[in-house]
């Protein structure tokens, strides 16, 4: 039976519950982040880096040299401002928005927040700062990465490198900040700038543990179910896969190996409905550093 052309169209109820999701998260993010630059980062003197450290290099330039005080928010805008353009033309419009959403709160929040939770949290001693500030801001993006966003700045160009060259980009943005780094210790202190340095590798590190949604692996499953085993990879991250014929010595058999280049996150789902199709199989899974040629990425909102 047809439906009627004025009836009314069925509402995806998970759709709202995402998006409440997504924006508890980046609330979640961008606070923790603000808390971070007004506590960690501030009591220590640090740069992070990326375009918060370039915002918070600006800011302190301006008042030491010109005995200017300026907003933290106002720059870190202007200086968002094109790589959410680029973001909003190449990555994705709602993933735009929503990174937006979140580098707006980080400024606003910078700025204006109570000064009773940055005199609780902060502490006197610089290394103190560089690694509990680099944890909690690695925490802070992960947070937003994970509700499909970003906090800005660099995070913007790693996703989009990561995207087109399938390429993990933190080595590249760890290096670009050490430049930063590099000039905030030829301005004003060079303990300062190794300081941030120590913070930023931390943030490298962390992310890495904590968001791994731009890693891919590589996947070498030997199994008797190989048609089985391609149609779960196919089925669950619609990736292809190859399938070599070999001869398994220690059974003097034949054996079929299928070969398949997923995204990290999708790795223990496969790993364990393939056990669940062929208990027997034999999975080998290694980290790909590179990777050429075709690669599915879901589309982005």
């Amino acid at each position: 039976m047809k439906r009627p052309v004025n009836a009314a169209k069925p509402v995806n109820a998970a759709m709202p519950v995402n998006t409440v999701k997504r924006l508890a998260f980046i609330t979640a993010g961008s606070a923790l982040m603000a808390l971070n630059i007004n506590t960690f980062v501030h009591a220590g003197g640090l740069i992070p880096g990326g375009f918060t450290g370039l915002a918070l290099l600006v800011q302190e330039c301006a008042r030491r040299f010109g005995g200017i005080v300026i907003p933290f928010s106002p720059i870190l805008f202007v200086l968002n401002a094109v790589p959410a353009f680029i973001s909003f033309k190449y990555i994705g419009k709602w993933f735009s928005i929503y990174s937006c959403f979140a580098i707006v709160l980080i400024g606003l929040l910078s700025d204006f927040m109570p000064p009773l939770f940055i005199q609780a949290l902060q502490v006197h001693d610089t290394l103190l700062s560089a690694v509990f500030g680099g944890l909690l801001n690695a925490l802070s993006v992960s947070l937003c990465l994970h509700a499909q966003a970003t906090s800005g700045g660099t995070d913007f160009i790693a996703i989009f490198i990561a995207e087109k060259y399938h390429r993990d980009a933190w080595n590249y943005i760890f290096a670009g900040n050490c430049v930063i780094l590099a000039l905030a210790g030829w301005l004003f202190d060079l303990s300062i700038a190794l300081y941030s340095i120590i913070f930023q590798f931390i943030v490298i590190m962390e992310l890495r543990i904590f968001y791994r949604g731009y890693q891919q692996m590589t996947l070498f499953i030997i199994s008797s179910k190989p048609g089985r085993v391609y149609k779960l990879i196919k089925d669950e991250t619609n990736h292809a896969a190859t399938s070599f014929t070999g001869k398994g010595n220690y059974a003097n058999s034949d054996r079929v190996m299928v070969y398949s280049v997923v995204s990290a996150p999708e790795v223990n789902s496969l790993v364990a409905g393939i056990k669940q199709i062929d208990p027997e199989a034999f999975i080998n899974v290694v980290k790909t550093e590179q990777l050429g040629g075709r690669f599915y990425r879901p589309p982005r909102d």
